[in-house]
């Protein structure tokens, strides 16, 4: 498959809140995929000064991190550091903890790492639900 048929790693999940930047990470993740979240994160940012995320990870098989711009990256972080709240990390791996690292200790950015089974409580902590079907959580283990 070449890179005009690839399916985006990056998916928009439709959520309760029009200030919450929701996605579902499947699979490998390029840097066009990448590149494409940080610009999806600017509109966001341009339609509210403060927002939340709910990033779900699926399947995942790694990133191209070598091949992002550190100027992206860069971007990328003072972004964060001025229009993000909270950010619900859900699903393996758990990638808050490099995320807390990437940016300086007085963030204001509140990282929440949540099992894929604990699903329901990650939208919980959001005050939101995911609205398309194939958004649904996952039900919470008894």
């Amino acid at each position: 498959m070449n890179f005009l048929q690839s399916v985006p790693a990056i998916r928009r999940i439709d959520t309760s809140r029009d200030d919450l930047f929701a996605i579902d990470v499947v699979g490998h993740v390029s840097a066009a995929d990448a590149e494409n979240l940080f610009g999806l994160l600017e509109a966001a940012y341009l339609l509210h000064q403060r927002i939340d995320v709910a990033v779900r990870i699926i399947d995942h098989e790694g990133v191209d991190w070598a091949d992002i711009s550190d100027e992206t990256i860069k971007k990328g972080a003072v972004q964060a550091l001025e229009h993000i709240g909270r950010c619900a990390a859900i699903g393996a791996p758990d990638w808050t903890s490099n995320a807390r690292r990437a940016l300086p200790d007085s963030s204001p950015v509140e990282f929440r790492y949540f099992k894929l089974e604990d699903e329901a409580a990650a939208w919980e902590w959001l005050g939101a639900q995911p609205t398309s079907e194939e958004a649904t959580p996952a039900p919470e283990k008894q």
